[in-house]
């Protein structure tokens, strides 16, 4: 009777055992098959959340690009305007200096009448009012001339682009000096606005003689 019971124990034992063997590679498998199974969801969250990485990162660098173009042009703009404005502001002054005279025009016209005085004492020239007083009017006007030149060219160049309306205004403003200074220094030069004096004939007699 023990005998019997002891091997039935036995028996009972080693079922336990396989079912628990059993169980156990089950739930191995059931492990392995999940592990499996959740690998692939992990690497395509992988893959999609590198996606949005680099999308995010994508979309961060054309801000950071618009918003350096969007900076550049407003700097490009008022350096575009101070630049005009000071162009305009140039032409003006030169135009008003072609009316005006310069102090260049007056060094060089006095150093026109030194030169012309020294022609006379050493008998280089015989006309004394052409030399002492023809020579450096011509010159004070030609100098002029290229100052009113100048106010022209840097109007011009100012105004062959949109500009604002101030910096217009002012260049037209230096525009029509410096053409009016043209007008002035050609005058000047050519004798156009009084004739050059003249010394009276020699041998004249003198009235009542």
């Amino acid at each position: 009777m023990d005998t019997t019971k002891t091997e039935e124990r036995t028996d009972d034992t080693k079922a336990d055992e396989a079912k628990a063997a059993t169980g156990t590679t089950e739930a191995d498998g059931a492990s392995e098959a999940a592990g499996a199974d959740g690998k692939k969801p992990s690497g395509a969250a992988a893959d999609a959340g590198a996606d949005e990485q680099h999308e995010a990162d994508g979309a961060d660098g054309a801000d950071g690009e618009e918003t350096a173009d969007t900076d550049a042009a407003p700097a490009a703009t008022a350096t575009g305007s101070v630049a005009s404005g000071a162009g305009s502001v140039v032409a003006a002054g030169l135009g008003l200096a072609s009316l005006t005279g310069t102090w260049a025009g007056t060094v060089l016209a006095e150093r026109q009448t030194l030169l012309g005085q020294i022609k006379l004492q050493t008998g280089k020239a015989t006309d004394q009012i052409g030399t002492v007083y023809g020579a450096p009017w011509h010159t004070h006007a030609l100098v002029n001339a290229i100052f009113a030149l100048l106010a022209v060219v840097v109007a011009g160049l100012v105004l062959l682009r949109p500009r604002p309306t101030w910096v217009r205004a002012v260049a037209w403003g230096g525009l029509a000096l410096g053409v009016l200074g043209l007008i002035v220094s050609a005058g000047m030069y050519f004798d156009l606005f009084a004739s050059m004096p003249t010394l009276p004939k020699a041998g004249a007699g003198t009235p009542g003689f």
